[in-house]
């Protein structure tokens, strides 16, 4: 394969595996003879264990072990899983209950997992499970993000796990005392589920002393440490490999209680044992996402200016803090507490409670879909309220071209940004100038037509610094090791491409390797849109290593001074000889002259300061008032990533991203019964989007280089899913206005939007 030249649309060359059912997932690659485990899980959301009796399952046919948490304290394991802490408003620290692997004394959310059965096969496992004995009493579920009768945790009488506030409240007021216009909206932000094509699961193994956990994760330094404190063991002595990985979505970041338990189960037996959830097991013990209701307010002078922007956030936390994500939803909603819009005046008031009914709250990338949500669905009810072109009002109060680079109020530098070029070029795109014609031919059918838009901004997140390694092969091919996890998103094409543009290998001699703790010292995983921008940053650091070293023993072999050898991306060149190898020829130079040093090449580096991708989402949505179904019609993107290394990943990210925003906005939504039982624990209840729910879509980019990095890149991966979500709720908004509706909410199903137009219909009467 020749050299790749610069942001070519190349295919994914894993695709050929996954596509072939070549794809190595955990569930598929368990070491032969592995023991199956089965989780029994608590089956009511709230309530005090009276009797666990495990003795008539450890008697059962092909059964080695059932595990409860005496057990496991028994035999030493610490049984804690951290939870991440945000300080109040007073200083005072958030709340900070245990959360132990298996229940320990109560139940809190229906799906706990309170044992682990071992055994020979999967079905003996789920039959011994049936003979457990579990009694308990019974609690009051608590449901609702507001104090309650029946604390969930002893230490939080109140259930209000944090009080978090950001920004400077007493300006804000202020600002909003002097404001010539006010306008408010309280946003309700739906509970969905992750549902990854491929659940989450494990195997674990001992070799002597050392433990090695395969998991389906979104990297392995963080499951590396936490088990290394669990079972009290030294760094080298524990192992975390990720094979291929079905989908993560910030759901598999996260630290969960089977994967300790299964450790504990190979030392206990001295044989490995594997687990995998079913669909049904991993809605009721995955983490979620959203969540929330925020109140906005928006202030504006004479001219429609935007003076300053107040926030009241309540979001449920499920029922423990999660190894990050309680301090990730108040600071990442902060991060982009004003987005685009050039204001300083900002007030964030964040409250997060525990109630009976997931385990904890992840994210789908939380934090900037719902501050933009909010923020651009406020724009929307402004516009309306201000009665101003929408598009108008954005354009207003953009932060200008020249005032960049721009220091918000949260304290976020924006290095560039042609936010008004590139919402000009979205309109145009989708074009706004045909809207009312295609308008009256909808109003012609009987249909209601709306179009929506959303200007995001969002931020590279996650470590800031990655690491890599380039080997060079006996065979002539070259292994890249990096430290960052693919889910899906293309990483070992992406890569690949990257570092034959960089240095002249040809791309099908690359291999790429990832998921293993044992080949890579240290590592940041996947998550926060950060993966292609760090990896690439310091694959450009070890390419100018290699060149580096590889100049010097060039000019040793030529006579010639070091910085007489040049390097122009596929050769090396010295003044005075023709003599103009490759980067595989010279590592070939390097075998025979016994010089193995030159063939190994490690490297370390960090972003000298974080990205700010952002575009315009335009959604035309078409409403039947007599069944209420919502069909996604038209879907315009226009984004700025800054410079790509290939657009045809990138518009699949986007692609992908699209669709989950269509999903949470039209079709999910998790719920729950007031005794906290999931009622949508399967996909015959839980709706994700279908073929049918999804336009095409028009994407292109316009790229405006960050200079926060030296290849001009801003980051993909969350961007589809935080323009998504508002634009298409601005565009129902704006159909159903016609018929007097004021407030539409998501998920815009079929029966609530019916109801939505008969409650106007109704009023009217």
């Amino acid at each position: 394969m020749d050299k790749f030249g610069k942001s070519q649309p190349v295919k994914r060359v894993e695709d050929v595996r996954f596509l072939t059912g070549q794809g190595r997932y955990v569930d598929d690659i368990a070491p032969e003879g592995a023991l199956f485990a089965h989780v029994f899980r608590s089956p009511v959301a709230h309530a005090t264990i009276t009797t666990l009796n495990v003795d008539e399952a450890r008697n059962a046919d092909g059964v080695h072990a059932v595990l409860t948490v005496q057990d496991l304290l028994d035999g030493g394991l610490d049984v804690h899983i951290p939870g991440a802490t945000q300080p109040n408003r007073d200083g005072t620290d958030g709340a900070a209950p245990e959360r132990p692997v298996l229940a320990r004394g109560k139940l809190r959310h229906v799906g706990e997992a309170v044992a682990m059965v071992v055994a020979d096969t999967l079905e003996q496992a789920k039959d011994a499970a049936e003979l457990i004995e579990l009694d308990y009493d019974e609690l009051p579920a608590q449901m609702a993000c507001a104090p309650g009768e029946v604390a969930i945790h002893d230490e939080t009488p109140d259930n209000r796990a944090l009080d978090y506030g950001l920004g400077d409240e007493d300006a804000c007021n202020a600002a909003f005392e002097a404001a010539a216009h006010v306008v408010s909206l309280e946003v309700p932000d739906n509970r969905i589920m992750v549902c990854s094509m491929e659940p989450r699961g494990c195997f674990a193994e001992w070799d002597d002393d050392k433990l090695h956990v395969s998991v389906n994760g979104q990297g392995v330094w963080g499951q590396k440490d936490l088990l290394s404190k669990a079972f009290g063991l030294p760094e080298d002595k524990v192992r975390v490999t990720n094979p291929d990985v079905g989908g993560g979505f910030g759901m598999k970041g996260f630290a969960y209680p089977e994967y300790h338990v299964v450790a504990f189960a190979a030392k206990t037996l001295g044989r490995p044992v594997r687990w995998m959830s079913d669909r049904t097991e991993a809605m009721l013990s995955d983490n979620g996402g959203r969540d929330l209701v925020s109140l906005g307010e928006l202030a504006f002078d004479e001219n429609l200016k935007i003076t300053a922007y107040r926030v009241h956030s309540k979001f449920n936390l499920g029922a423990y803090n999660s190894q990050f994500a309680q301090a990730i939803q108040t600071f990442l909603f902060g991060r982009v507490l004003m987005g685009t819009y050039d204001v300083q005046n900002t007030w964030l008031r964040a409250e997060g409670y525990f109630t009976n009914t997931a385990p904890v709250d992840a994210y789908r990338g939380a934090g900037r879909p719902e501050a933009i949500y909010l923020l651009e669905r406020l724009m929307d009810r402004a516009a309306r309220e201000l009665d101003i072109d929408p598009i108008e009002l954005r354009r207003r109060n953009f932060i200008p071209e020249a005032s960049f680079p721009y220091k918000t109020a949260t304290g976020e530098l924006y290095d560039v940004g042609e936010f008004a070029k590139l919402l000009d070029r979205a309109v145009e795109e989708a074009d706004q100038a045909g809207f009312a014609a295609r308008r009256a031919a909808s109003e012609a059918k009987g249909r209601l037509r709306g179009m929506g838009i959303c200007y995001y901004i969002e931020s590279i997140l996650g470590d800031p610094s990655e690491g890599a390694r380039v080997e060079f092969e006996e065979d002539g091919s070259v292994t890249l090791f990096v430290g960052t996890q693919s889910n899906g998103q293309g990483h070992e094409t992406v890569y690949a491409q990257f570092l034959s543009d960089q240095s002249g290998i040809p791309a099908d001699q690359i291999r790429v390797v990832q998921g293993d703790s044992d080949l890579i010292a240290k590592g940041g995983g996947t998550g926060g849109s950060r993966s292609v921008t760090t990896q690439a940053n310091v694959t450009l650091t070890a390419v100018a290593k290699i060149v580096t070293e590889f100049s010097a023993f060039l000019a040793e072999k030529l006579g010639v001074d070091a910085e007489d050898v040049s390097f122009d991306d596929m050769q090396f060149r010295a003044e005075g000889s023709n003599v103009t190898p490759t980067m595989l020829e010279v590592a070939r130079m390097a075998r025979d002259a016994g010089r193995d040093d030159l063939l190994r090449h490690d490297a370390r580096d960090e972003l000298p300061g974080r990205s700010y991708p952002n575009g315009a989402h335009i959604a035309e949505v078409e409403i039947d008032p007599e069944t209420g179904d919502v069909q996604v019609d038209h879907y315009t993107v226009v984004d700025d990533f800054g410079n790509l290394i290939n657009p045809m990943l990138a518009e699949g990210q986007v692609h992908g991203g699209v669709a989950q925003g269509l999903g949470q906005a039209i079709t999910e939504r998790v719920v729950y019964d007031e005794d906290g039982q999931l009622l949508t624990a399967t996909f015959m209840d839980y709706a994700v989007p279908r073929a049918d729910n999804v336009p095409m879509i028009s994407f292109s980019t316009r790229p405006v280089p960050s200079t926060a990095n030296p290849m001009g890149m801003k980051g993909c991966g969350e961007a589809g899913t935080v323009g998504a979500m508002a634009a298409v709720a601005n565009a129902v908004q704006d159909a159903l206005w016609q018929r007097g509706v004021r407030q539409a909410d998501m998920p815009f199903t079929p029966h609530r939007v019916w109801e939505m137009l008969n409650d106007v219909a109704i009023a009217a009467e």
